[in-house]
């Protein structure tokens, strides 16, 4: 994994009473095992990875207390865990990265949805939304609404998101409707505490075990005929039964303000930003008291009508802070308010954007304009405008100030393994010409930035070689599709080995090989050398292609591009037809480094011989050219002054952070560029032919340089 989790793991081991300190992400975990939950499941991705990673570091922890965890391939398999729950009193929760998770287990959710539950189920959402995230711009909103799953948007503070999990189990049992709780990066990560209560066994688990199935009920199926009833139930009795709960509960929250003329509607994930926004016009403090008053809607999805037309009566108007686009929530409003008959005002989209993250300045300028046009009793509207003023005013003399920015798209790390073969397919299609490369989810979609550049089409995760599947048999050339082993047992050994296989399909398959979920902070999958037990899972894919029928098959290093174009090359103009995989392998440099570094280290503190290998450009040989540069984009290769006065042309340069992966050699061999690249061993602790050998290496070069130097006189 990324990082040890055993301090976390420490934490969830809390009691009554005592403080519980850490990240939003991590209060969830604890409130998981508070809740008394049978099984926990989920797929690995930020902004909620954490709470998979955390529960599989406690995993003894975990045994005490009878909870079942899986880490799942896919987030479909997590979603169909929840079934558990339909026919049983277990309470369960599984997690994913929104909204693109929530579409993969779309298919589970929905049949989940229309039997209802017994037991407690939670869907804990990464919602991964903003100028910060990683995603395709969506919310969970929709999803919510169209399966009558409630949806809980907690304030950012972990009391709140503690008090949501908890009582989000028992709205789920009331309702028997699946929950889910909607993290945004903010409530991910926001850093706070609360008072723990003692973990709790489930009712039933590994330790207490249900004695066996209950008498055959056809209603608990989503199939039809029932799913007829099934849909008019979710109206006619669950939807009340949540309602009610929320009311009672008190799961929404209403910070009371003496200009109660007008207020504010906020969804609970947004409430800090809008109170820090308020607070810069002096309408609010840093404790989260507020002079306007705000309706905190804690649970985004069902609306409460009742509490929303008590908090609206006798109100001018009332602003809508919502994210994104559709306005779900400020339709709603407006329907709710006008069915009751009350011409409260409502303001939303307009005064505030249509879409895209609402930011510290988004909301200044939106409350801004919100208060310029109701003009609240009390509240000096015209400060309130010159303030902002006065704010934005900065921005652009810091602008102005610091210049233009150069860009700074994310890249591959130092030594990453999937940047030679990108390198590869830039020298093979200098023979070939341009090719289709279709690209996938994982590191090496940052091919499709500088120096690179190589990508047509980004589907879904593990979906490079379907989305191939209509370009191919259009093309003069065969298409080439890229995708990581975490995305190949994801869903690209179904979706596009198998069905590739199934139609006869004629194209290139890379793998990029690298041993571990990478993009997501290094999680193990069913072909990493070791799994969460020390054991190895025992799947290969190289085994799985070959018994699905693959027959052109070529297993390369991922750091040989010459040998990497060469296999590129033949694949694509093989006249035989059919799918044609190439495995680049090559161990993730993250995971490399960290297990390198420790061996090292306890190597020396031994006294035993390290070697560590360093890269480097002779300033006198380098022309300038900077083509290895170009085909590398390596983060240490980079450019320096020419120490030569009658050159001016910058240098090529390898900076400290090399790792010695050698790619910078590779390339200049395959490309057949300068031979300027030297490879340098840095030895530490060395022996006694180490020594000898340095001694005559060094005598030689110094006689040598004082014969070049006679020479030149």
């Amino acid at each position: 994994m990324e990082r040890s989790f055993a301090k976390e793991v420490e934490a969830l081991k809390l009691g009554d009473g005592e403080v519980f300190r850490g990240e939003g992400i991590l209060a969830v975990t604890k409130a998981l095992l508070q809740s008394g939950v049978s099984y926990v499941g989920g797929y690995q991705g930020a902004p909620v990875s954490h709470l998979i990673d955390v529960m599989v570091e406690a995993e003894d922890l975990l045994h005490k207390l009878g909870v079942h965890v899986e880490t799942c391939t896919n987030e479909a398999s997590a979603a169909a865990m929840l079934g558990a729950s339909i026919s049983y009193p277990l309470r369960g929760a599984v997690t994913w990265k929104s909204i693109v998770g929530t579409n993969v287990a779309a298919d589970a959710l929905s049949n989940l949805a229309s039997p209802g539950v017994l037991g407690g189920t939670m869907i804990i959402l990464g919602e991964d939304y903003g100028e910060g995230a990683s995603v395709i711009q969506e919310r969970s909103y929709a999803f919510a609404m169209k399966s009558s799953m409630w949806l809980l948007d907690p304030r950012p503070d972990l009391p709140t998101i503690v008090r949501c999990v908890e009582q989000g189990f028992e709205l789920s049992e009331t309702s028997h409707s699946p929950v889910m709780l909607d993290l945004r990066i903010r409530a991910c990560h926001v850093t706070g505490e609360f008072v723990a209560k003692n973990n709790r066994r489930g009712d039933y688990s590994g330790l207490n075990r249900l004695s066996g199935p209950p008498r055959f009920d056809y209603g608990r199926l989503s199939h039809p005929p029932v799913t007829f009833v099934q849909e008019r139930l979710k109206v006619e009795e669950r939807l009340p039964a949540a309602r009610r709960f929320i009311r009672e509960r008190k799961l929404n929250e209403i910070i009371p303000g003496e200009h109660d003329d007008v207020g504010i509607v906020v969804l609970g994930g947004l409430t800090n930003s809008v109170l820090r926004a308020l607070e810069r016009y002096g309408l609010a403090d840093c404790f989260g008291a507020s002079r306007i008053p705000l309706y905190v809607l804690n649970v985004a999805y069902p609306l409460v009508p009742e509490e929303l037309r008590e908090f609206c009566a006798g109100k001018r108007a009332v602003l809508v802070v919502e994210e994104g686009h559709p306005d779900y929530v400020e339709q709603a409003v407006n329907v709710e308010l006008r069915r009751a008959d009350l011409q409260t005002r409502v303001f939303g989209k307009g005064v505030l954007p249509q879409a895209g993250e609402y930011s510290s300045a988004v909301l200044l300028k939106g409350l801004a304009a919100f208060l310029a046009e109701v003009k609240p009793a009390g509240i000096d509207t015209e400060r309130v405008g010159a303030t902002a003023a006065r704010i934005f005013a900065h921005v652009p003399a810091a602008a102005a100030a610091v210049g233009t920015l150069p860009p700074r798209p994310p890249t591959f790390c130092t030594g990453c393994p999937e940047r030679p073969v990108f390198s590869a397919i830039k020298l093979a299609q200098r023979e070939v010409g341009p090719v289709h490369v279709s690209t996938d989810i994982g590191c090496h979609s940052f091919a499709t930035f500088a120096p690179f550049s190589l990508g047509n089409s980004i589907l879904g995760y593990g979906m490079s070689l379907a989305s191939a599947a209509a370009v191919g048999p259009n093309m003069a050339k065969r298409p080439v599709a890229i995708m990581g082993d975490g995305g190949f047992w994801h869903n690209g050994l179904i979706t596009g080995v198998a069905s590739n296989l199934f139609n006869k399909g004629d194209g290139i398959l890379i793998v990029m090989q690298n041993g571990y979920t990478s993009a997501t902070g290094l999680q193990f999958m069913p072909s990493s050398k070791a799994g969460r037990s020390g054991n190895a899972p025992g799947m290969d894919i190289e085994t799985t292609l070959r018994s699905l029928g693959v027959k052109w098959m070529r297993k390369v290093r991922t750091y040989s591009v010459a040998k990497m174009a060469a296999t590129l090359k033949s694949a694509l103009g093989s006249a035989e037809r059919g799918l044609k995989v190439i495995i680049a392998d090559g161990e993730c440099q993250l995971a490399r480094q960290r297990r390198v570094r420790a061996e090292d280290a306890a190597r020396l503190a031994k006294g035993q011989r390290v070697v560590r290998t360093k890269f480097g450009v002779d300033d006198e040989i380098c022309s300038g050219d900077h083509s290895c540069i170009r085909l590398s984009g390596c983060p240490s290769l980079t450019v320096k002054p020419n120490p030569d006065p009658l050159r001016t042309d910058p240098v090529a340069s390898v900076i400290d952070s090399c790792v010695g992966c050698g790619l910078c050699g590779e390339v200049a061999h395959a490309a057949v560029l300068c031979p300027s690249f030297y490879r340098a061993e840095l030895i530490r602790n060395p022996g006694l032919w180490d020594r000898m050998l340095f001694t005559v290496r060094r005598r030689m070069i110094g006689w040598l340089g004082g014969r070049v130097g006679e020479a030149a006189a």
